[in-house]
């Protein structure tokens, strides 16, 4: 595991959830970011936040001691690709035996706990250099989770000229660029990536917690 480092991205402005962080809040008498800390901290070797404004506001946190707390370098919320790069350019200076980084939203409690070996193995499986994860099936088909990625360190300078000098925000226009594979999640009993957006989201998110206990 020691090659992989996971990102937890969490440097957006919370802006339908009212603002703040939207991972501090709680679902099942636990923050959203302490659950996704406990399920991907086994799977991977190294794991750091992803975070702007000032960092000692997670000093309350016990969960959270021991994780580096990097921002974008790209200013003004440039978006999550901001921060896969800073991620990138985190473990390149002091992971440098990471061959890739693994990046999660922060505001989904029920991310899977097999995550990181998933998109390594659809990634390698099809021969890409790239891997998101997917949901479904929906009645519409899969749906694509271009945030749960699989980014190697050997695209971060090409990652660092899209986002600074072309202005590129989306992530899936970068990863248009390159082969990229999907790790297929099916959604029976939830999907594993339902994410708390807004506070009928996180209503909602009570509510499974409450029915599947165990997920």
């Amino acid at each position: 595991m020691t090659e992989r480092v996971g990102v937890l991205l969490a440097g957006g402005l919370s802006s339908r959830m009212g603002g703040g962080d939207k991972s501090l809040k709680t679902v099942g008498g636990t923050t959203i970011l302490e659950r996704v800390v406990a399920r991907m901290r086994p799977q991977v070797g190294r794991l750091i936040l992803n975070a702007n404004g000032d960092p000692a506001r997670f000093q309350a946190f016990p969960f959270l001691a021991d994780l580096p707390v990097v921002p974008d370098g790209v200013p003004d919320f440039a978006g999550p690709l901001a921060g896969v790069l800073a991620a990138l350019d985190w473990a390149a200076e002091h992971a440098p035996e990471a061959s890739d980084v693994i990046s999660v939203a922060t505001d989904g409690p029920f991310l899977p706990r097999d995550l990181a070996d998933r998109l390594t193995g659809a990634r390698d499986a099809a021969q890409a250099q790239l891997a998101c994860a997917r949901s479904g099936p929906y009645a519409e088909g899969w749906q694509t989770h271009p945030v749960i990625g699989l980014w190697p360190l050997a695209l971060r300078h090409e990652l660092r000229k899209a986002v600074v000098e072309e202005g590129l925000r989306k992530i899936d226009r970068w990863t248009a660029r390159y082969p990229l594979a999907y790790a297929d999640f099916r959604i029976d009993p939830v999907d594993p990536f339902f994410n708390a957006n807004t506070p009928e989201d996180l209503a909602e998110a009570e509510r499974i917690a409450a029915a599947y206990p165990d997920l």
